[in-house]
């Protein structure tokens, strides 16, 4: 599987990592309903037989779940898997979950982490989100001294502003953005992406088939089906007026995606991937079988005019709002 390196940074990442955020499980502000740890953890194996190098996941998901589902699953060949996590939403006995970046929230955020993921250290260590706003210096303090120590290789961020990664790139490198980015989600193309290349800040992108609205497995039957615990039940892009649209600009991409061989999935995914500033997509996996559906994706260079083809029909999209 083709890879590209991390900004300035030596990681060497395939252009597809697996998203951990589903296998968090229930019972939790963000989840996405009942999920089997034993499919999770058959999905990473998956992932890692395939070629996918590298797992993102973050405390946050599921409450520390995630982390300790990746940690029992990489058991044994953690040294051939660069792990992704983060930092920045905390919670306590009440499972509500709150921002905290002060240092020694960061600090036990990071120990906790170690432990949850059966490891030493971190390959990168992101801010999940900049907030409180006032305190992302102090938490990228405290991350550089984690990198002094050995216990984090590369420290990253996710959901920053040009003007947020501006303040903190002088007390330490950043090496990586994960932000969002799909058809539906392009608001990075404009100043975010150019930013990115020209400070050699590597970006990994999440959910670029848009929560797997875009993955060509959707119908409006099954979003009214979906459980009340199943984040995308409340989400914008899963309701009305936007779900008919969406759905319909899924429809108008089958036959380009048929035409090359591919599934809609996978174009989604290859249309991320054909920005030189993009370096990788995250690509979430609740069970085995759809890694084997999207990874193609991670190979495939669309041409000219099948991007253009792609614009066409993306563009006509947003403009009905």
């Amino acid at each position: 599987m083709k890879k590209r390196r991390l900004g300035a940074s030596g990681l060497e990442l395939t252009r597809i990592g697996l998203g951990s955020w589903a296998i968090g499980g229930p019972g939790w502000q963000y989840a996405w309903g009942a999920q089997d740890d034993r499919d999770s953890i058959a999905t990473i194996h998956r992932a890692l037989d395939l070629g996918i190098n590298w797992i993102d996941t973050a405390a946050v998901y599921g409450l520390g779940h995630s982390e300790q589902v990746v940690g029992e699953a990489v058991a044994g060949r953690r040294e051939r898997v660069i792990l992704a996590t983060k930092c920045g939403r905390a919670w306590g006995k009440d499972r509500a979950i709150v921002p905290r970046l002060k240092a020694a929230s960061v600090r036990g955020e990071l120990e906790a982490s170690l432990r949850r993921l059966r490891t030493d250290y971190i390959d990168l260590y992101q801010v999940h989100w900049p907030d409180p706003d006032a305190d992302i210096e102090e938490a990228w303090t405290e991350i550089a001294k984690a990198v002094e120590e050995g216990k984090i290789r590369h420290a990253g961020v996710s959901n920053f502003s040009v003007a947020q990664m501006a303040r903190i790139q002088a007390i330490h490198p950043i090496a990586s953005l994960q932000p969002p980015y799909s058809m539906l989600r392009r608001g990075i193309e404009d100043e975010v992406l150019p930013y990115c290349a020209a400070n050699g800040i590597g970006v990994v992108v999440y959910s670029p088939m848009q929560m797997g609205l875009l993955s060509g497995t959707f119908t409006k039957a099954r979003v009214i089906s979906l459980p009340s615990d199943d984040i995308r039940s409340r989400n914008a892009f899963f309701s009305e007026p936007a779900l008919g649209r969406n759905l319909a600009l899924v429809e108008k991409l089958r036959p380009v995606a048929a035409r090359a061989g591919r599934t809609v999935a996978e174009m989604a995914i290859a249309w991320v991937l054909r920005r030189p500033e993009v370096t990788a997509a995250i690509v979430g996996g609740r069970r085995p079988e759809q890694v084997a559906e999207t990874i193609g994706a991670a190979d495939w260079d669309l041409t000219p005019e099948e991007i253009a083809e792609m614009d066409a029909l993306v563009a006509a999209r947003e403009a009905q709002g």
